[in-house]
């Protein structure tokens, strides 16, 4: 029954699914032709680098095209051949494409500005050093944004009074990660060094919000073995987030099971006994997976039953789930999915879509964390946005009272 339940839900979106393919490879296109025009077709560059040039901006972009077939084709080994220079270029095409546009915003201001003085000389034909210019840059700042993202992610403390807290559970530490990404880049030896730096904070409780993996169970399931090893006196928790629901939601959250972890689906759980406790809720990504039916954030159905004078810490993998949890009572909400922005200025148009984009928000008496990610997806780049593994230290306000 779910086999042709998956069918029928694919023909009804298939002209849809069209539509987006048609429109992202169109997008992709234009932005290596214009690529092409600024860095090569009029920077003055000879023949046959010229020719060279043009044919490698349109290798680079089939590799694009290429890496997710090949994730899902290949073996992991001959996948990694593709995904590496696909997720490089991604990488350095952003800054080129940054350098560029700015490059061109100057030179048509300093146009326009020639234009204004009526004895000024509008500016020359400086194409070729423009160009040289902008990929010196790409190539300095993408060697240092590599340099970041290969990096352990450092550990980020955050210490948070809330108003509600236990006076019984002052210090209690939430070690949180997310985005974590593992698939054709980060593996298993990522995941083991990710298990025993968690595992020496000590903390109480580990949240894992969303995003573990990125491909099928039965390609990467041996890479997240080592997490199986993670310890925490009052467990270790997932929320599921868009990329696993790509993955297979309903596959990896009994894989996840399998490694230890209490998996929160739209549910809440209590910690603790009585006063000196709190619930704590987690809830599906937003968007699930509507071709297979799965998942989908219903926040109502994981409140359904709670006390609302107890704290509650909610695990929701999209911060915008924020807009309606600010207004239900819950005092903490830990989120991912932005990274930050993972590669300075991306973040300036994450948050035409998501508001919070990374660090700490308070709305209504209710705090949110928005984790900047502990691995990275696409470029294996970071900058301005490390990864972290998160440690976070809650206390009451009253803990001067009587």
């Amino acid at each position: 029954m779910r086999a042709p339940a998956i069918l029928r839900r694919v023909g009804r979106r298939l002209p849809a699914l069209l539509l987006a393919l048609g429109l992202a490879l169109a997008l992709l296109a234009g932005l290596h032709l214009y690529l092409a025009r600024g860095l090569v077709l009029e920077s003055g560059i000879g023949e046959p680098w010229r020719t060279a040039l043009c044919a490698a901006l349109g290798l680079l972009a089939l590799c694009l095209v290429a890496q997710p077939i090949a994730e899902r084709r290949l073996s992991r080994r001959l996948s990694r051949l593709v995904a590496w220079p696909a997720s490089l270029w991604m990488g350095f095409a952003w800054l080129l494409l940054v350098g560029l546009a700015a490059s061109d915003l100057l030179w048509w201001a300093a146009g326009r500005a020639a234009l204004a003085a009526s004895d000024a000389a509008p500016p020359g034909d400086a194409s070729g050093p423009r160009a040289a210019l902008v990929a010196g840059f790409a190539l300095l700042v993408g060697l240092a944004a590599l340099r970041e993202g290969l990096r352990p992610p450092r550990v980020r403390r955050l210490d948070l009074v809330l108003e509600r807290w236990p006076r019984a559970l002052d210090g209690f530490r939430v070690v949180q990660l997310s985005d974590l990404h593992i698939g054709p880049l980060l593996g298993r030896a990522f995941a083991a060094d990710l298990c025993r730096r968690v595992n020496a904070l000590a903390p109480d409780l580990v949240a894992v919000t969303g995003d573990l993996v990125d491909g099928r169970l039965d390609r990467i399931s041996d890479e997240v073995e080592p997490l199986s090893g993670l310890r925490a006196r009052c467990g270790v928790f997932f929320v599921t987030g868009n990329h696993d629901h790509y993955s297979g939601a309903r596959d990896w959250t009994g894989r996840v099971r399998d490694l230890g972890m209490r998996v929160l689906r739209n549910e809440h759980i209590p910690i603790g006994e009585g006063d000196d406790g709190f619930d704590l809720i987690g809830v599906d990504d937003h968007r699930g997976n509507p071709l297979a039916g799965d998942g989908r954030e219903d926040l109502a159905t994981a409140l359904a039953g709670r006390d609302p004078r107890r704290p509650a810490i909610l695990l929701a993998h999209d911060p915008t789930t924020f807009r309606r949890a600010c207004r239900e009572s819950i005092d903490l909400q830990l989120s991912g999915h932005t990274h930050g922005g993972q590669i300075w200025p991306f973040r300036y148009l994450v948050r035409l879509a998501v508001p919070w984009v990374a660090g700490l928000y308070e709305r209504h008496g209710s705090r949110l964390y928005v984790s900047c990610g502990t691995g990275f997806w696409g470029p294996a780049m970071r900058l301005g946005a490390p990864a972290e593994i998160t440690e976070i230290v809650l206390g009451s306000s009253r803990r001067g009272s009587p």
